[in-house]
């Protein structure tokens, strides 16, 4: 049987009233410090993962600092917190951990955890690309965009998980635009991406116009706050928001009815997992993809280090894939600011993008 062990961290303080109602009577400044120096938490064991003949169980295990401490506390500090938490899954059992949410994006993206660890460690942001690229073309499909005349605007092209999108993305759509912090980075990413498909990308450090422009938004930066917000937005335009904590503002849910805003890297388990109930967003059955890329991992039997650092390549996005399609693991239906959508609801936000695209060229 395959083991492994997944950390995980509150996003704010609201996710830790989730779980310990009694802490909406403090402040969010007092819970931040009471949290900085609380030892890590078992949130929940996972068993009888069974598929296809294989079997598994993991542990889940919070670091309990919330985005912005992960983001703003000194970085040895941070990654001895996570590596706390990845110690804490080893001693029940885990024979491979993955990194979820932000403590995947500290330092060096998992390295330096690995080395002080005696079992191997994962990002899963293999698994998150793939499972984005996927979500993103099937949205597009839904929304009647061509994506080879589309424009396609990636948020936070620089990081681990945008560049290789960006990279798997540029052929197949009509216009790349990259948009990031960093425009050394963006300028070098561009010339990667020509000498591999000979498309000209598009560099706009203006993370708003960027978004303006775009058809099709794959929204993946490590931001701690909401970048994308409802007056970015064309009418019709496709929204795949893979970041964790989300990029998009959940402004646009109640102000733009005409676009599509969907929660990318959200995976369908096949018949589940037993254990005690544990919220973290998601109905059960569905995990994050870069949980699921542990998850396959220890079904496999295979304890390496499959994803770690900043770079990665086209081929492990490929092959994770495969092994996710060989145990039957699959895109969760879309979800939308933590709710389904039906196609109904789907079609709906479609009539509505071609409504105020026609009022809009019949306007004076």
């Amino acid at each position: 049987m395959g083991k492994f062990g997944f950390v995980i961290h509150p996003f704010d303080t609201r996710d830790v009233a989730r779980k310990y109602p009694l802490v909406d009577r403090f402040s969010s400044e007092w819970v931040e410090s009471f949290l900085k120096h609380a030892p890590p938490i078992n949130a929940q064991h996972m068993q009888n993962i069974r598929v296809r003949g294989a079997e598994a169980e993991g542990w889940l295990v919070a670091t309990t600092l919330t985005s912005r401490q992960l983001l703003d506390l000194p970085v040895p500090f941070v990654l001895r917190k996570i590596i706390a938490a990845c110690k804490k899954a080893e001693r029940q059992g885990a024979q491979i951990i993955g990194l979820g949410a932000l403590t995947s994006v500290v330092g060096d993206a998992g390295i330096s955890v690995a080395r002080q660890l005696s079992i191997p460690v994962t990002t899963g942001n293999s698994y998150t690309v793939a499972t984005a690229i996927q979500a993103t073309c099937q949205a597009a499909g839904l929304m009647g965009i061509d994506l080879g005349r589309a424009n396609l605007c990636v948020v936070g092209a620089t990081g681990a998980i945008g560049a290789v999108c960006a990279r798997m993305m540029a052929a197949s759509v009509g216009r790349l635009i990259l948009t990031a912090r960093n425009e050394e980075k963006l300028e070098g990413l561009a010339g990667l991406i020509f000498s591999e498909s000979a498309v000209l990308a598009d560099i706009q450090p203006d993370l708003r116009e960027a978004v303006r422009e775009a058809d099709i938004v794959l929204a993946v930066s490590s931001a701690a706050e909401e970048l994308i917000h409802p007056e970015d937005l064309k009418p019709g335009a496709v929204v795949c928001d893979v970041a964790r904590p989300r990029d998009v503002s959940r402004r646009v849910a109640a102000e733009r009815d005409d676009v599509l805003v969907i929660e990318g890297g959200l995976v369908e388990v096949p018949g589940g997992w037993e254990g005690k109930p544990f919220s973290f967003g998601l109905p059960h059955g569905i995990v994050y993809a870069c949980m699921a890329e542990t998850m396959l991992l220890a079904l496999e039997g295979r304890y390496e280090c499959f994803t770690l650092g900043r770079s990665i390549g086209v081929e492990q996005v490929r092959e994770i894939d495969a092994l996710a399609r060989k145990h039957g693991f699959q895109l969760a239906a879309f979800r939308s600011f933590e709710r389904l959508l039906s196609p109904e609801q789907i079609g709906g936000i479609r009539q509505r993008a071609d409504l105020k695209r026609k009022k809009k060229i019949l306007a004076p």
